[in-house]
């Protein structure tokens, strides 16, 4: 059976299981009611690094979100940006309280991750999103004889020092797959060419779930715009 943990997080769920094991024996020497500070330490970080099974759903032709958390923009974008075409982009901020694992918003085939060095701003400024520390997954979706770019951005925020992305160059990935992780808070954007991009099914503010909340679907009919 599966460990509902997350694989990228085993070395922190180690060195947090040996260093407060050994402060709740020494806290339970000196004074035990101490030792409840390292136990809700350890079970915070096991709490932080879960990774439940997820589903997604059966609805075809569709994007679902990369990260847990809450919608914080939605914005066009223009033919300078990762697309280098015109398209819409959906930001998401990660607290320190979500599920912290990305997924694939889609099936494609992984075609570049470029790293970006850079600041460590709050995720929730601005101007995170083009100075922070950042991981750039380009997914090729192919629709209809063509592919069309899709955009994974992982952004470190002001807690958020290290940035896992899993996926490899060619790789392909389905709808819902486990793509990497942000660890302690930060921000992911999901960025679509404009032709992919039909009904937008969620506004700013709202809760999102990664590999399961629809953040929107393909035209349905009359081709690409």
């Amino acid at each position: 059976m599966r460990l509902p943990f997350a694989k990228y997080g085993l070395a922190e769920l180690f060195l947090a299981t040996v260093v407060c094991g050994l402060a709740g024996v020494l806290a339970a020497w000196l004074a035990w009611p101490a030792a409840v500070v390292p136990l809700a330490l350890w079970l915070w970080v096991l709490w932080f690094f879960r990774d439940p099974q997820r589903q997604p759903p059966a609805e075809a032709g569709v994007f679902l979100s990369p990260a847990d958390g809450r919608v914080t923009d939605i914005t066009a974008v223009g033919t300078d940006g990762e697309l280098g075409l015109e398209g819409l982009r959906i930001g998401i901020f990660m607290s320190v309280f979500d599920v912290h694992v990305n997924r694939s918003p889609c099936a494609g085939v992984v075609e570049r991750i470029d790293r970006h060095r850079g600041t460590f701003l709050d995720a929730r400024d601005p101007a995170a999103w083009g100075r922070n520390e950042s991981a750039t997954i380009r997914l090729g979706c192919a629709r209809n004889g063509e592919v069309h770019p899709v955009i994974v951005r992982q952004v470190a925020g002001l807690v958020a020092r290290r940035i896992v992305t899993d996926a490899k160059i060619a790789q392909e990935v389905v709808p819902g797959q486990r793509i990497g992780m942000i660890k302690f808070g930060s921000r992911v954007e999901l960025a679509v060419a404009r032709s992919m991009v039909g009904e937008v099914r969620v506004q700013v503010g709202q809760t999102v779930r990664a590999g399961q909340t629809v953040l929107m679907t393909e035209p349905r009919k009359g081709g690409y715009a």
